[in-house]
């Protein structure tokens, strides 16, 4: 075996890569080369454990010396290739790089400090931000008065002049020449701490990542990533040109690796598998479930099952056209204050696999959905929440003080599961497979049950509720008992710092179990379609009345998921009848308390779109009694008279004076003058 002192340091990473072999003796590297050679790579990966195994102390001066390990690393693979392609190895020597992944041990962001500076590590996190890519100069061809080339190493920021001319000494007076300069790929990219990794009131950890030549572009916002690189302090140029002595970190990226796209935060064990399949096989496993969610919470059952099957999720499937259909489940609450509301998507935050919990407000610029902003004059893009929890789900409370740019861009997240972004000469497509939970207040503070959904939540945007596969109304209504067991599971959690009564699964267990439970798709069978089926139809059927809309086939994809994810939960092959109903009581409950027209006391899903059929009805006769009333000329119609007329027209006072806001709100009338009123376009 080679050791550090038999020899150069080229020559023993020379014999390691054509000396290493796989069980079967077959040259693993030389193979690599070959490969590359072949497909026109240039970067050629090897395995640190490899490395580790070939020589130790020759693995430990790569962490230690990554620079000078780097340089004589990249010989070796150059004479390597040579004597296999002469040719190719001699067009892509300046292009070559070898790339080390699989360092033994991953190092926290949070733990990367002063004494990893120019070290090579390997770190894990989450991609934030991604830059425009960009041409770097590395080698500046410079022309001397006489037309002489000189060509001058670039390795900072500022651009280098050669001392003199190669040739005939001149010094001064050099011109630079793009065309024969060499510049290669250069992107920057930001890496943040993981959030289930992010100790609990503490800043998130980031750092900003250089990355050059074939693997640019490897990352997007939202991507979870698995990156070597060397640790840099570069100074901060603040104050002007001058260097301070405040210096910032950056790395220098070796390799970069796509984690995959299943939930990995959580490990499961074989032991840990066998407790979740004996608690799935429990005949009252699916109530036990429910009342493990938000045991901190009393009640509300049917809204913590909602949130059971949003964390378990149904099965997305892709079509042979590329057609994605989403199995993730939307599900949206609206009520009083004081109701647990914020404190459930909180839990469901932090037991989710990938979880992560906002404002509707948002807390960066890129706000909920995705933006481009422009720093140090490099446009960079940046991922929002929904992006960011990407395969995972995005708890959103507050959801009526969403920006105003992020509700056009939920529209797209929340059924196509992608964010577009369009903006700066930038266009890209970012995923955003998510299921959201989200809290909204009502306008007045509290719910009026005499007012329909849309009247109590306002500022919402119409089409996102149709978006919502479920919506449930929290409700502060004082009922002696109800209120006597409240306070008294208040005082139980304080009096004992504790829950009131232990979960039936305790908080790690469970979000284990939600983990393993995404690696079942359960099948639908023909017995639970057909309850499916009999159910939406006598939707559509009822809905088909004058006075009120029906359900669009959303609700019955809608339907679909929920059935799956009930099975999902109990780790069952099959969607089974029984599921199917569970779904159906679902939706009931949102019918009976959301779907319901405050006026006509008929289920109408006009509400779910923006409004029912009456309220729609009452509009048109209110702009036909005021098109009456302004005649052919078109005259301004005095409002205490438009208001007689409405109540003529079997309006009371109370719905009259409210018809002439709602009028006023949708942009339908406007004053021309104090007290007269027109219609728009008229």
């Amino acid at each position: 075996m080679a050791t550090l002192a038999s020899g150069k340091l080229s020559e023993q990473f020379e014999d390691f890569l054509k000396s290493v072999t796989d069980r079967g003796g077959n040259p693993v590297y030389r193979a690599k080369i070959s490969q590359l050679i072949s497909t026109e790579g240039k970067s050629l990966v090897v395995e640190f454990g490899d490395l580790l195994r070939y020589n130790n102390d020759l693995a430990n001066r790569v962490l230690l010396e990554p620079d000078s390990s780097l340089a004589s690393f990249k010989i070796a693979a150059f004479e390597t290739m040579r004597s296999e392609n002469a040719l190719y190895a001699d067009r892509v020597k300046r292009e070559l790089s070898v790339r080390l992944r699989g360092l033994s041990d991953l190092v926290a962001l949070r733990k990367v400090d002063i004494s990893y500076i120019d070290h090579m590590l390997a770190i894990s996190g989450m991609v934030v931000r991604t830059s425009e890519l960009r041409p770097m100069m590395t080698d500046a061809a410079w022309v001397c008065p006489s037309g002489h080339l000189t060509y001058q190493e670039q390795d900072d920021l500022m651009l280098k002049r050669p001392p003199k001319c190669e040739l005939c000494g001149e010094a001064r007076n050099f011109e630079l020449d793009r065309r024969h300069s060499r510049f290669i790929d250069f992107q920057v990219i930001r890496i943040q701490e993981l959030p289930e990794e992010l100790p609990p009131g503490q800043l998130p950890q980031f750092f900003d990542v250089n990355i050059e030549g074939d693997i640019v572009n490897m990352a997007r916002p939202g991507d979870r990533v698995v990156l070597t690189g060397i640790v840099r302090a570069v100074p901060d140029y603040t104050v002007g040109q001058v260097r301070t002595r405040l210096f910032r970190s950056q790395i220098d990226c070796n390799h970069v690796e796509v984690k995959g796209k299943e939930p990995d935060a959580v490990l499961v064990t074989k032991e840990d598998e066998e407790l979740i399949r004996k608690i799935a096989g429990a005949p009252d496993a699916y109530d036990r479930l429910v009342k493990s969610i938000a045991p901190v919470i009393l009640g509300h059952l049917p809204e913590k099952e909602a949130i059971l099957l949003l964390l378990a999720g149904g099965s997305a499937t892709q079509l042979p056209d590329g057609t994605r259909l989403r199995g993730d489940i939307n599900t949206l609450f609206v009520g009083d204050p004081g109701t647990g509301k914020s404190e459930m998507l909180k839990f469901a935050a932090q037991v989710a696999p990938r979880g992560l919990y906002a404002s509707g407000r948002g807390t960066t610029a890129a706000g909920l959905t995705a933006a481009v902003i422009r720093e140090k004059n490099v446009l960079m893009l940046e991922a929002g929440v929904v992006v960011l929890a990407d395969l995972g789900l995005a708890s959103i409370d507050e959801f009526e003080k969403m920006k105003p740019e992020d509700r056009t861009s939920l529209h797209e997240a929340m059924e196509q599961q992608s964010v577009t972004i369009a903006k700066g000469g930038i266009y890209a497509t970012l995923n955003a497979r998510t299921a959201i939970l989200a809290a909204s207040n009502p306008v007045l503070g509290r719910y009026n049950p005499y007012q329909n959904l849309i009247e109590n939540i306002g500022t919402l945007p119409l089409p996102l509720l149709s978006r919502f596969d479920l919506i449930f109304v929290f409700r502060d209504q004082p009922t002696p008992s109800e209120d006597e067991m409240l306070a008294s599971h208040i005082l139980a959690v304080h009096a004992r710092k504790s829950y009131a009564t232990a979960p039936p699964i305790e908080f790690t267990l469970l979000k284990k179990y939600l983990t393993y439970v995404k690696r079942v798709s359960p099948a639908l069978t023909p017995k639970a379609m057909e309850r499916l089926k009999d159910y939406y139809l006598q939707l559509r059927k009822a809905g088909g009345a004058e006075d009120s809309i029906p359900p669009t086939p959303r609700t019955l994809e809608a339907l679909i998921r929920l059935s799956t994810a009930r099975a999902r939960v109990l780790l069952k092959e099959e969607v089974s009848e029984e599921d199917a109903l569970g779904a159906i009581a679902l939706m009931n409950r949102m019918v009976q308390d959301v779907l319901t027209d405050a006026a006509t006391k008929k289920t109408d899903f006009g509400i779910q779109l923006g409004k029912p059929v009456g309220e729609t009805k009452n509009l048109r006769s209110a702009l036909d009694v005021l098109k009456n009333l302004e005649g052919t000329d078109k005259k301004a119609v005095e409002r205490r008279v438009f208001k007689e007329e409405l109540m003529k027209a079997k309006f009371s006072d109370e719905d009259a004076e409210k018809m002439i806001r709602t009028m006023f709100r949708e942009g339908m009338v406007y004053e021309s003058k104090p007290g007269f009123l027109r219609r728009l376009g008229s």
